[in-house]
């Protein structure tokens, strides 16, 4: 589907090394963060309370919030499950602490407050050694998708763009835990399964560019363009359909982002950052790294079969 065409290829192979300078430079500042500041896990991941209680009437979540500071609990997380008046009240865990004691201190101090008294609805106790288990097989989850991807690529293409197109994914999943490092957002199972999601969506953008890389190589008509001719014409002519796809998918987080309330922020902000940065990384740091990793065409193209001349 193209709703527009760009007739001229876009040179972007001569400022390849321009990209990836930029790239690496974003990678390394990632890299910093997360090993001086590191992720501020959830709940799920460290252990805790989770409560979930019902008003009968929209929350104050900043009222709630703040009073459950100045009772003495550290760091409450509270926002919106489902509807304005169901909350979900995240408390880290706190050495010899009993969640029934937790949640009745929780309950007592709700109903101390003014305006509607709240409902509870379900109480979870999430222990250390659970949180371990949850940061282990999301760690395993991860290292699967990113084996699958690069066995998947070997094998459809060649083992350059197979390399190429990993350390473009892994590009973006490291800026992404950059960013929640620097700024210290929560990052949650939601946020894991944004981040899952930014690998296989990346990955598809890098096969739809390096199926056009193929195709024109196999070109019999396009033999006289070097190797950064194909990959700015693969490029240019990939562009209509990135724009519409990335376009709509923006479209859609960026709902979530604006309407989503507090339980889909991160989940949405983590896909924003994906989505940027995986057209990036795909068009402009997966692209260089073939062609500086030696792609050619008698790689991917079947040589053209002389014909033989009829002896008489």
């Amino acid at each position: 589907m193209e709703f527009f065409r760009i007739r001229r290829d876009i040179p972007f192979m001569r400022h390849a090394l321009v990209f990836n300078v930029i790239s690496l430079v974003t990678f390394l500042l990632a890299v910093f963060f997360l090993a001086t500041r590191g992720l501020h896990l959830s709940v799920e991941f460290t252990g805790g309370t989770l409560m979930e209680v019902a008003y009968s009437e929209a929350a104050d979540l900043n009222a709630v919030r703040k009073s459950l500071t100045d009772s003495g609990f550290s760091d409450p997380q509270v926002q919106n499950f489902g509807t304005a008046r169901d909350v979900l009240i995240r408390l880290p865990l706190v050495k010899d602490s009993d969640s029934a004691k937790v949640s009745q201190q929780v309950m007592a101090t709700l109903s101390a407050g003014e305006g509607a008294k709240p409902e509870l609805r379900r109480v979870e106790y999430v222990g250390p050694q659970v949180g371990k288990e949850l940061a282990a097989d999301g760690s395993l989850a991860l290292m699967l998708v990113i084996i699958g991807i690069v066995i998947y690529l070997a094998m459809r293409f060649e083992w350059r763009f197979a390399v190429s197109a990993i350390i473009a994914n892994l590009h973006d999943v490291v800026i992404i835990l950059g960013f929640f490092a620097a700024f210290q957002w929560e990052f949650s199972l939601p946020v894991l399964a944004a981040v899952l999601a930014v690998l296989g969506y990346s990955v598809n953008e890098s096969v739809v560019v390096f199926d056009r890389v193929r195709e024109v190589f196999r070109n019999a008509r396009k033999r006289t363009m070097s190797v950064p001719e194909v990959l700015d014409h693969a490029i240019t002519s990939t562009i209509s359909r990135t724009i519409i796809t990335h376009g709509s998918t923006q479209m859609m987080v960026l709902s979530m982002l604006l309407f989503g309330g507090e339980a889909l922020h991160y989940f949405a902000v983590a896909l924003t950052i994906g989505i940027c940065f995986g057209i990036y990384s795909s068009v402009l740091v997966a692209c260089p790294l073939v062609m500086w990793l030696g792609v050619k065409r008698e790689q991917l193209a079947k040589p053209v079969k002389q014909k033989q001349e009829a002896v008489v």
